[in-house]
């Protein structure tokens, strides 16, 4: 993130400009889910899925279905008996088979939209021929399943990239539309951030030679396959919690029925007009008391964060990472790229007294001649613009470079005689001692002055000499701070993570609006810090892209990889963006809230809706022998019989009905969890109560107005 090129910031901004900021925390749109193609998909799942073993991880609806079953292998038996009256039974029957399709429709619907995204990238998966480099030089034709980690292969334009890897030779443009879905071609190119090349991909232009990293079966396009065919759809700690809820639930109410039902002569009679109630009528009234509604909806209910994942491009290693998204109350976010536009320019050069400007300028372009990072090259240009200083030919055989490395966070150049050094005020400082050297107090003065105005000082020095500070200025994104300010009010906690010096950081900070800050942050510190807050019970989720990013990546309850870093990050990280979009970590937690405040308002209505159908059936069935109950009677049935059909039809529609609200989410804005709850019991409570009332009580005007029971 810290190396991502002004090129890259800006492709990254054509393509999310505009969504961003018309749909602040979401996603680009979905498919829609009334494609007919979808539906006629989900329709032949949900037959499918009528078979028991794939039931078991669905009790509540295999009981059903097991019910369903024996009913209409008893109304068959009657039918062939010649007996009379079974019409009730078949319609008992019928309803019970709906109620488990619509249960089955809600899982195949997200499966159908998964296959659909799986086959598409199957179909960019296929064998396609390698020219694999081998000695001398000479190119060999062979499939790209034959490839292995460690090859190189060249691509020219209009070849598609036979696997992953990483580009070392050449740079050209790539058409990734088929894995990020985004058209704008991406550059790749050896080194940096921007070398890692998918397998599937097409590449527009140019040449270039790429080192394979995965063998087969292990690439990027074998994982999404994988995910989005339901791989990672395994019981996790909140869908273990909402079986543990069904499970109560229905002990609570069948312990009630067992209860009341034996002692109730009178209700027997009016069942079963002069014998006791049939086995489909008794089944029925099962049906109704146990919590169908939320049993059936939980498969729709533990696939939609899977389901939001794929839609972002974001290929999730484990289910742990899945559900920890929605949990997070931390996030550590980079400054460049994600607070700021990641496109530090050098502005000004500010020379120690006793030193030109010119002689600064000249000896930071030459330590900066080798710097490839937009830094390096701003300093080179700001030197040439304001002193017309042109770059010279450094390859002498007395030129030593010293590389950037984050733990000296220093880099320069050994030429003819000079020490130049470039960097953090405090590394500089320490090399000029380590020479022997004096720090004028100026120094630290133009430093400070630098820092306290939101921009990164770099100071200069040619051995012992110091020379002065080089003035870096970045800018905050534009609506980062109302970005930060929505978390704040769902009560997560936003921490910048910096390598800039604390005072910079702090300027940095306070005009981001985040809530804490890491400077001169090191893969220690970062580790420590997240060990802090997981400590204090918080989740934590950071993005990361360098190879110093792995401990912390490692550590983090969702550690979200860039696609563009380094292999260490991607094996670190629990999560990989396809995309390498920094910012996309913020999206991911306020869609992982939202995720988290749907399922508890399918729990709220699911509740009320059950106990609203308590009220609906127990009083009209056990009124004769309990008159009390009958003050209960709010609907004013007066049919057990109609009661117990209405009860069962209406279990069947309520689940379809809820399907889409499963599917898309609530509606949803940022703030605290325990205020969305609260809004969340005075809407889906309310409301699950008086939809069983209104529904069930015009089911049952109709049913008693076409003599159906």
């Amino acid at each position: 993130m810290k190396t991502a090129s002004l090129a890259h910031s800006h492709n990254y901004a054509l393509r999310h400009r505009l969504y961003v900021s018309t749909h602040p925390g979401q996603a680009r749109p979905a498919p829609p889910h009334c494609d007919l193609g979808l539906l006629a998909a989900a329709t032949v799942g949900s037959f499918r899925k009528l078979d028991p073993i794939s039931l078991v991880r669905k009790p509540v609806i295999l009981v059903v279905e097991v019910g369903a079953a024996l009913t209409t292998a008893l109304v068959i038996r009657d039918a062939v008996a010649g007996i009379l009256g079974v019409s009730f039974e078949l319609q008992i029957a019928v309803w019970l088979w709906l109620t488990v399709l619509s249960a089955n429709f809600a899982e195949a619907i997200v499966e159908a939209r998964g296959k659909a995204k799986a086959d598409t990238l199957r179909k960019s998966k296929s064998d396609v021929i390698a020219k694999l480099v081998c000695a001398e030089e000479r190119i060999e034709r062979i499939a790209s399943s034959n490839l292995r980690s460690g090859d190189v292969v060249l691509c020219e334009a209009g070849d598609t990239i036979p696997g992953d890897g990483g580009v070392i030779e050449g740079i050209a443009t790539v058409d990734e539309s088929v894995i990020t879905g985004e058209s704008a071609p991406v550059i790749r190119e050896p080194g940096g951030d921007r070398s890692a090349v998918i397998g599937g991909t097409r590449l527009l232009s140019d040449c270039i030679r790429i080192q394979i990293s995965a063998n087969p079966g292990e690439s990027f396009l074998d994982r999404m396959i994988a995910l989005v065919e339901g791989a990672g759809r395994r019981k996790a700690p909140h869908r273990i919690a909402l079986v543990i809820l069904i499970a109560g639930l229905s002990s609570i109410l069948l312990l009630l029925l067992a209860i009341l039902l034996p002692h109730s002569t009178s209700t027997l009679t009016a069942l079963g007009a002069d014998s006791p109630p049939t086995f489909p009528v008794l089944l029925a009234l099962l049906v109704c008391l146990i919590p169908t509604t939320i049993g059936g909806l939980l498969s729709a209910v533990r696939i939609d964060g899977m389901d939001r994942l794929v839609r972002r491009n974001i290929l999730a290693k484990s289910t742990r990472a899945t559900e920890a998204v929605g949990y997070v109350n931390t996030l550590l976010l980079d400054k460049t790229g994600t607070i700021t536009l990641g496109d530090r320019q050098a502005v000004a050069f500010l020379p120690v007294p006793g030193v030109s400007e010119h002689e600064l300028a000249d000896a930071a372009q030459l330590a900066s001649l080798a710097d490839e990072t937009p830094e390096g090259r701003s300093i080179v240009v700001l030197a040439k613009q304001k002193h017309n200083l042109r770059g010279r030919d450094m390859r002498g055989p007395h030129t030593h470079f010293i590389p950037f490395s984050t733990c000296t966070r220093i880099s320069g150049v050994d030429t003819d005689g000079m020490q130049l050094r470039k960097g953090a005020t405090d590394a500089v400082v320490q090399f000029v001692r380590e020479h022997r050297g004096k720090v004028p107090a100026a120094l630290f003065e133009l430093s400070e002055q630098v820092a306290r105005s939101g921009g990164t000082p770099l100071a200069v020095a040619d051995g012992s000499r110091v020379l002065g500070i080089i003035h870096l200025k970045d800018a905050v994104k534009g609506g980062i701070g109302d970005r930060i300010s929505e978390l704040r009010a769902m009560g997560i906690r936003t921490v910048m993570v910096t390598g800039d010096n604390p005072l910079t950081a702090a300027a940095i900070a306070e005009k981001a609006g985040v809530d804490d800050f890491i400077a001169q942050a090191t893969p220690r510190e970062k580790l420590e810090y997240i060990r802090k807050e997981q400590a204090r019970g918080r989740m934590v989720a950071m993005a990361g892209d360098d190879t110093n990013d792995a401990p912390a990546l490692a550590q983090a309850d969702v550690g979200l990889a860039m696609n563009t870093g380094a292999a260490a990050a991607k094996v670190a990280g629990n999560m990989l963006d396809l995309d390498s979009n920094p910012t996309k970590l913020i999206e991911i937690a306020m869609s992982g809230r939202q995720s988290l405040i749907t399922r508890s308002a399918l729990t709220i209505f699911s509740i009320a809706n059950d106990v609203a159908k308590c009220f609906a059936i127990i009083p009209v069935l056990f009124a004769g022998t309990y008159p009390t109950l009958a003050a209960f009677n709010i609907m004013g049935m007066h049919s057990p019989r109609s009661a117990v059909l209405a009860v069962v039809m209406f279990n069947a529609l309520i689940i379809i009905t809820l399907v889409p609200l499963a599917l898309r989410g609530v509606a949803y804005r940022p703030q605290r969890a325990a205020r969305q709850l609260r809004r969340n019991l005075l809407i889906y409570g309310p409301g699950g109560l008086l939809a069983p009332f209104l529904g069930i009580w015009t089911i049952h005007w109709i049913i008693t107005l076409l003599h159906l029971a």
